[in-house]
């Protein structure tokens, strides 16, 4: 999906992880999930280098589908759609 994409999503939920730490951005987004219905959208927001990672594994781990990330001004923007 290109950046254009990824901006214009809808999201249902934001996800503020910013100043959190490993495994906390990851922690917080198995909560929001939680919180959507299926089909709809998750944006975590995370400075933490790690979750660029966690969250694909994550995704994918659960049978959640990773749309792919977009860079801002010190953290970046995650979403993934809730599948199950």
């Amino acid at each position: 999906m290109s950046n254009t994409d990824l901006a214009t999503l809808k999201v249902a939920k934001v996800i503020d992880a910013r100043g959190s730490a490993c495994p906390g951005p990851l922690l917080e987004a198995k909560k929001g999930i939680g919180q959507v219905k299926v089909g709809e959208i998750i944006e975590i927001k995370s400075s933490d280098p790690g979750t660029r990672n966690d969250i694909p594994a994550w995704a994918k781990k659960v049978g959640h589908e990773y749309m792919g990330l977009l860079e801002s001004e010190g953290h970046d923007r995650l979403f993934v759609t809730r599948k199950k």
